[in-house]
């Protein structure tokens, strides 16, 4: 029968390939937008610069669960049926919210914020530095325009094969570099946790304290990406005022990172009773 047979939709790969654009896109944001700041800002105020690079980066998914939070008190279509012909409430585990619609608003946003960067200029002086002389500026454009010629008369794959043939020896170099090997595995142990947080609380406050789905997002915004901002703004303002170096920056985020997964090891005491489910902690009687 009809019934019996599973759905067929492949709408999912349509989800899948935005997602995959929307990372291409967002992507060359941290690498590049850092290396911008470093090479076009003041070695002093560099720090403060990229903690609110960082502030802004935490910023964004703030809005976004609120966003989310607004959605997903949305039936999943609405405006193709009426609020009267709904029999079932957010708290219902039957409920879908109206996940597609923060994607739309996201996606047309994304697109207007992405017009001024079409404006920006090629390069830009150096924060605190005069302009050079223009004989200077007309000497250097010279090669470069030999370099652009040089180039377009390269075929691409002439092209990738002299990029790769210096990649691969830089990306083996930094395999080989402690410091750098070490801060990556730090890295994703944090966002690891994170991310596991994002993803499994929010059920965990639905079962356990019977929020609905956009109330448990709205929490999850609220006690948590608030404090980062914090973090990352009063961070790169306090390296700024007191000038710190990489060695004192290095030996402040261990004690504060140890300090941080302290408190967090105090939260295994901090357990809830568990809700009673029929047939897994209580009889069906």
């Amino acid at each position: 029968t009809e019934c019996e047979k599973e759905p067929g939709s492949l709408l999912w790969i349509f989800v899948m390939v935005g997602n995959i654009v929307r990372g291409m896109g967002e992507t060359p944001i941290m690498p590049l937008g850092i290396s911008y700041l470093e090479d076009f800002a003041k070695a002093e105020n560099s720090p403060f610069y990229l903690g609110c690079l960082h502030t802004a980066t935490v910023i964004g998914p703030f809005l976004g669960l609120l966003l989310a939070s607004f959605c997903a008190e949305l039936f999943v279509d609405v405006g193709s049926v009426g609020a009267d012909e709904i029999t079932i409430t957010a708290t219902d585990a039957r409920w879908v919210g109206a996940w597609w619609l923060g994607i739309l608003i996201c996606a047309l946003l994304n697109l207007l914020v992405g017009i001024p960067f079409w404006f920006l200029p090629k390069s830009l002086v150096k924060e605190g530095e005069t302009k050079e002389p223009e004989e200077t500026n007309e000497k250097s454009v010279v090669p470069l325009q030999e370099n652009d010629k040089n180039e377009a008369k390269q075929t691409m794959y002439e092209v990738a094969k002299g990029k790769s043939f210096y990649f691969i020896p830089f990306l083996k170099a930094l395999f080989h570099n402690p410091v750098y090997m070490l801060f990556i595995c730090i890295t994703v142990l944090q966002f690891s946790a994170f991310d596991g947080m994002i993803s499994f609380m929010p059920k965990y406050l639905e079962q356990q304290f019977g929020k609905s789905a956009s109330d448990a997002i709205f929490l999850i915004g609220i006690y948590n990406l608030p404090v980062l901002c914090v973090g990352y703004f009063s961070g790169g303002l306090f390296m700024k005022k007191f000038k710190i170096n990489i060695y004192q920056a290095a030996n402040i985020a261990f004690w504060v990172s140890l300090l941080e997964y302290l408190l967090y090891f105090a939260a295994y005491w901090t357990v809830c009773d568990t809700s009673p489910v029929a047939g897994l902690t209580v009889s069906y009687q």
